[in-house]
């Protein structure tokens, strides 16, 4: 099977980025975004010990997983779901307008690359049952989940919510969505009402990391302390809920790295 060219690839998507406006902080947010999937596949697969074609074939994936982000921005200037699916026109934009050649000349992979694109922002995983299309699904969702928490952290709050971090720590969670989190689970986008359900929608993420591997680079770099301290929270409700959700955190950690049948790095864990 022909080795992926990850060059040619990285070239052909800058080319596609052309009709972006670069400067816009959005896009420029998206790209930086991209390439760090990218990194974070990598990082992942090295540690999980994979093949290097299912590596490159991981940084693929990574590399085009967000292609449907730009037109909707855009069209639209908006993140929102209910603008556009971009997972979804990402599909339709290198598989039925055959886009995907642009990027990598072998169609062996294509089911892989599509089932992983279509799949990456599902509320949930279900329903794949070819194993190395399920492998990549959850590598892509671990990935993109990993490089947000550098997103949270580093790009400007007002970009990403709209509104400054002191607005959004003034904000209260709503029941439905903090009933949610307790229960371990990923928030559903519809019920998010204020910006602080929005924030804590980005740490319900880590209830949907698929691999050991994922969640000890987590750790490692604190990210779940990191991102509760980046809001300043002056609803003494909130500031004390956050406290418990930090806690509520760590122990889920610890659970899933210490028991082995809860996160194992084997091809198809």
């Amino acid at each position: 099977m022909t080795d992926m060219n990850l060059d040619y690839a990285r070239q052909q998507f800058e080319s596609y980025l052309e009709q972006y406006d670069r400067s816009d902080d959005k896009v420029r947010l998206k790209i930086i975004h991209t390439y760090g999937v990218v990194h974070c596949s990598r990082q992942i697969c090295g540690r999980m010990g994979l093949s290097r074609e299912d590596t490159d074939l991981a940084q693929l994936i990574a590399l085009l997983h967000d292609i449907g982000r730009f037109e909707q921005l855009k069209r639209f200037d908006s993140f929102e779901p209910d603008t556009m699916d971009h997972a979804a026109f990402g599909v339709h934009l290198l598989f039925e307008e055959g886009k995907i050649r642009d990027f990598i000349k072998e169609p062996a992979w294509d089911s892989i690359i599509r089932t992983a694109i279509a799949r990456h922002s599902d509320f949930k995983l279900e329903g794949i049952s070819d194993q190395r299309e399920l492998l990549h699904a959850r590598l892509i969702r671990d990935a993109d989940k990993l490089d947000n928490c550098r997103v949270k952290l580093e790009d400007s709050i007002e970009t990403m919510l709209g509104v400054s971090p002191k607005e959004v720590g003034r904000s209260s969670i709503t029941p439905e969505v903090m009933a949610q989190f307790m229960d371990h689970k990923s928030i559903y986008s519809p019920t998010r009402k204020t910006k602080m359900d929005y924030w804590l929608s980005y740490l319900a993420y880590f209830f949907d990391i698929n691999f050991r591997a994922t969640l000890t680079i987590i750790e490692e770099r604190q990210y779940i302390s990191r991102l509760i301290a980046r809001i300043p929270y002056s609803d003494p409700k909130t500031a004390a809920q956050m406290q418990e959700v930090k806690k509520i955190l760590q122990d889920y950690f610890s659970s899933r790295t210490e028991d082995p049948s809860k996160a194992a790095d084997t091809l198809f864990a």
